[in-house]
């Protein structure tokens, strides 16, 4: 799937489908709280369900938003969300970690039947099973907590499948301003102007001003202390983008900052975590 291409001059009527409309909220950050059990019909309406199942498990407890711990004690990371941080290593919790918690405690809290369809890469860096998870009704437990506004979606090859579902519960939940679509906390940084200490999940915000390539990476430059990497093994995904012809135009990623040598970074596995605006900024 391309990345999301913007145009500024329609902004303002698809705003919840854009970077900008992270800006047009300002203050006004109301959330529709979400009551026990009870789900609208759009979050209903996002199964995105598998053909096929390759283990059944019991959840033992649920650890974050998007995170569970299975009765034989194994850990488990949901696929294609990625919910608010709860507070731990004395940092406080990102504003709805504690939502994201219960909802995925209402659908899979301890005892609860779940199936899953492992990703095809089974376990992430830190020893965790990789897996898209369901319910006893076939419900995909990621959609559900994207098309509540409970998380957002990413992509991290080569676990793709079912994305562009995933997709489009984040859009619907973007649309009706569901959640983290509501807070200011989640609008995109801007890379010139990043806070002391940032780090962990964000929307990064910026021009393109320099394209770079590396042995391992191809680097591009959103200002003069920021860069997006695209690992060597994911430029394939990137094939048909033309970023040379990009300098200049506002680009809008989401993924993990870290620092490495005094300059902010981030990695980019695949297009869909990225939006382009059309047309170059002024």
């Amino acid at each position: 799937m391309p990345p999301i291409l913007l145009h500024r001059k329609y902004s303002k009527s698809v705003s919840c489908l854009t970077p900008h409309f992270f800006t047009s909220l300002g203050t006004c950050c109301l959330f529709l709280a979400l009551a026990p059990g009870v789900f609208s019909a759009q979050v209903q309406a996002a199964t995105c369900p598998s053909p096929r199942y390759d283990e059944s498990v019991i959840s033992k407890r649920v650890i974050d938003g998007d995170t569970l711990q299975l009765d034989d004690g194994r850990r488990l990371r949901l696929i294609g969300v990625n919910a608010p941080e709860r507070g731990k290593n004395r940092q406080a919790a990102e504003p709805l970690a504690g939502r994201a918690w219960h909802m995925l405690q209402t659908l899979a809290g301890p005892g609860t039947p779940l199936r899953l369809r492992w990703g095809k890469e089974k376990k992430d860096r830190y020893g965790r099973l990789l897996a898209h998870v369901f319910n006893a009704d076939g419900r995909n437990l990621s959609a559900s907590l994207l098309a509540a506004g409970m998380g957002a979606a990413i992509q991290i090859p080569p676990n793709l499948w079912a994305y562009q579902c995933y997709l489009q519960a984040e859009k619907s939940a973007r649309k009706q301003h569901r959640g983290i679509w509501r807070r200011a906390y989640f609008a995109p940084l801007d890379a010139n102007h990043l806070p002391s200490g940032v780090h962990g999940f964000h929307f990064i915000r910026g021009r393109l001003s320099r394209i770079g390539k590396s042995k391992t990476a191809l680097w591009l430059n959103l200002g003069k202390r920021f860069a997006l990497r695209i690992p060597k093994k994911d430029r394939r995904y990137f094939r048909k983008i033309r970023f040379d012809q990009l300098i200049g135009h506002e680009l809008t990623a989401r993924g993990w900052i870290y620092v490495y040598r005094g300059q902010w970074r981030m990695n980019l596995h695949h297009p869909a975590s990225l939006e382009i605006s059309v047309s170059k900024l002024n």
